[in-house]
């Protein structure tokens, strides 16, 4: 994924109200951008390091910077714009990177599914075999050495979980994909300290058959992309 035109960068004063975020532009200016992240964001927020956004054109937009990209304290790059993960995930799939989800005809997002009325991220199809459901998470809390997900409470994650346990009863196939938007985390686990009820679900979701798997992403203020498998410890 190609970033055109290649982020601006600034140095993050601070994050509020959960969609704004102030920083200072390389001129000194002080200016407020969009934060694209609904979480916690924990341990992805250092203030007085570098950011990088993006510049919109789209004149009804009130902000028309979004966060994108934030250095931390020991140099590491984080994707802060979760709404990428899923043309992260998409891009890598139709490249061949996601060995486990290759060989389907078609590919789709955004589709109903379920009893609990979401729409499924990725929804792959061939008329030879089982529909493939693909959930999309973006996982950035490194605390400690170890990756995590999720960085707050998120019974919205838990809803996601029960309905790809849903599918694989109606005999298809699901996956939940976590895509590594920080390039210090090696290994991916559930946030059994944060969210105790989405630690267990994942346990049964897995033993139930979801599959469970998780790519990293190289990312620069030029563009990302997933590159390589990354463990889950379950």
């Amino acid at each position: 994924m190609e970033f055109s035109p290649a982020f601006e960068s600034g140095i993050l004063i601070k994050r509020y109200k959960r969609f704004l975020t102030d920083i200072s532009l390389d001129s000194g200016e002080e200016v407020t951008i969009h934060c694209p992240n609904t979480g916690s964001m924990k341990n992805c927020l250092f203030v007085g390091e570098k950011v990088w956004f993006s510049v919109s054109d789209n004149p009804k937009r009130k902000y028309s910077r979004t966060w994108e990209l934030a250095l931390s304290a020991d140099g590491h790059m984080i994707g802060i714009n979760t709404g990428r993960a899923n043309a992260l995930a998409e891009e890598a799939i139709n490249n061949g990177v996601i060995a486990e989800l290759q060989g389907y005809q078609s590919l789709r997002r955004e589709v109903k599914y379920g009893s609990e009325n979401s729409r499924i991220d990725i929804l792959l199809e061939d008329k030879d075999k089982p529909r493939c459901y693909i959930e999309v998470k973006s996982c950035t809390l490194l605390d400690e050495g170890q990756g995590y997900f999720p960085d707050a409470v998120t019974t919205r994650g838990q809803k996601h979980l029960r309905e790809l346990m849903e599918m694989i009863e109606q005999g298809q196939r699901g996956v939940l994909l976590f895509v590594v938007q920080h390039s210090g985390i090696k290994s991916v686990k559930a946030a059994a300290h944060i969210d105790a009820d989405y630690a267990k679900l994942l346990v049964e979701a897995h033993h139930k058959g979801v599959e469970i798997i998780a790519y990293s992403a190289e990312l620069s203020p030029l563009g990302a992309s997933l590159v390589k498998s990354c463990p889950v410890e379950l």
